[in-house]
């Protein structure tokens, strides 16, 4: 027996015969604060969940692509923009929206703390310390660790946790902001020495000013001898 169609052609187009899911995009954006991560969340004005803190982001519209749908809801809820948004995973929980049957994309990205302001369906934006969570929207929590888990792995691989220091920054910090990403604690010399061998760092010719310790040496993160590096071998940090 010939199998019916699922779909009807009309003057408008295609149609369907069975329900389709909503798509949206969220987005963990992440900082840090010279001693733990941070992460950005909104304020939602509307329901479900008015009130509650949650992942900026939102619905797809039918022009985009789901990165842009999450770059555009990131600008209209925070006013940032023009950041690297890495991939973090499809979540589709079937019960994840009270709405209905909404299934999401999830990015993740590292920027400074820099100034931000809510917009469209947010009341407020702020940062919040990755172990001071509020109680957060639909299973934004969930999206988080998810992130987090990501980062971990990506760090090895990648020099991704530049974008959370300034230009020109001391051992001590990378050291810190490593420790925070992978919450282990390093030693400091061992950790000098698997950083400075992978050759990504130079030396700024600066030191720290006015401090009573052993004034740190500045470094900046150095692209071109990343990507020198990256083609002699695979760039890995094993620590």
């Amino acid at each position: 027996m010939m199998q019916q169609p699922d779909f009807h052609l009309t003057s408008q187009g295609y149609t369907y015969d069975y329900p389709r899911a909503a798509m949206t995009a969220d987005n963990v954006i992440l900082g840090f604060d010279g001693q733990s991560l941070r992460v950005l969340l909104v304020r939602r004005a509307q329901e479900p969940f008015a009130q509650s803190w949650a992942l900026p982001g939102g619905f797809l519209h039918m022009e985009e692509t789901v990165e842009d749908c999450a770059r555009r809801e990131l600008q209209e809820e925070t006013g940032v923009q023009q950041v690297e948004l890495y991939p973090v995973g499809v979540f589709s929980q079937v019960d994840r929206d009270p709405r209905g049957r909404v299934i999401t994309f999830a990015y993740y990205a590292l920027i400074g703390q820099s100034s931000i302001h809510a917009g469209d369906d947010a009341s407020e934006a702020r940062w919040f310390t990755i172990h001071q969570l509020p109680t957060l929207a639909f299973d934004h929590q969930q999206i988080i660790q998810a992130a987090l888990q990501r980062l971990r792995e990506d760090v090895h691989f990648r020099p991704v946790g530049f974008d959370l220091l300034p230009e020109h920054f001391t051992m001590p910090q990378l050291q810190h902001l490593y420790e925070a990403i992978l919450q282990v604690q390093f030693d400091r010399r061992n950790f000098m020495k698997k950083m400075l061998a992978t050759q990504i760092l130079t030396p700024t010719g600066t030191s720290e000013q006015g401090v009573r310790h052993r004034a740190a040496v500045y470094y900046r993160f150095h692209p071109q001898q990343y990507e020198q590096y990256k083609q002699k071998r695979n760039f890995c940090l094993e620590f």
